[in-house]
């Protein structure tokens, strides 16, 4: 009757009187549990198990568990030539625990782009929209000083203006336009 009942929540005599209602006695302790426990409480619960599973994640990447006392080679003082091998059997140990870390950066680098590969895909339909936005500024600007411009072309002798506006307006509502049409494609 009491086999769900966790001692973690403040009161464990309301979670062992709830086991014996007319629900189940698993969703109603699991609902206890939940409810009952204080955020600060789920957090070192939570942040206790990522800890215990990224020191086992690390025990199997390195391929041996961990052991209380780490074990170091005995070296004779006496000897010199004792010395040597200990040497270069430390660089052989320290090139598979390189390599080691290289792969687990590469198993996180694509753990990681798994996880963020839809946010990258809506990341860059965002982008595109706010990049075609801003190029849109231009030609809100510059569209009344070309109208104006064409309208003064033939009464003024200075064209540099009118000319200006002519080339960025269309240019930038290119860049507008293909911008919000490449976000549409994806």
């Amino acid at each position: 009757m009491l086999r769900n009942l966790y001692l973690n929540s403040n009161s464990a005599r309301a979670q062992a009187g709830s086991c014996g209602s007319s629900q189940r006695p698993s969703s109603k302790a699991a609902a206890t549990i939940i409810n009952g426990m204080k955020p600060r409480n789920i957090g070192r619960a939570l942040g206790i198990g990522v800890r215990v599973a990224g020191r086992i994640a690390g025990q199997r990447i390195a391929g041996s568990p961990q052991t209380g006392s780490p074990t170091q080679p005995t070296q004779s003082v006496m000897h010199p030539q004792a010395v040597q091998p200990a040497a270069a059997s430390g660089r052989i140990a320290a090139r598979p625990a390189g390599q080691i870390a290289t792969q687990a950066g590469r198993s996180l680098s694509r753990g990681l782009g798994g996880i963020l590969h839809p946010f990258r895909r809506v990341g860059g339909i965002l982008w595109l929209e706010v990049t075609g936005v801003f190029f849109l500024l231009p030609v809100i600007v510059f569209a009344p000083t070309l109208w104006r411009a064409a309208i003064a072309y033939s009464h003024t002798t200075d064209h540099r203006t009118f000319w200006a506006a002519a080339v960025i307006v269309p240019v930038f509502l290119y860049l507008s336009a293909s911008s919000f049409w490449r976000a549409r494609r994806r």
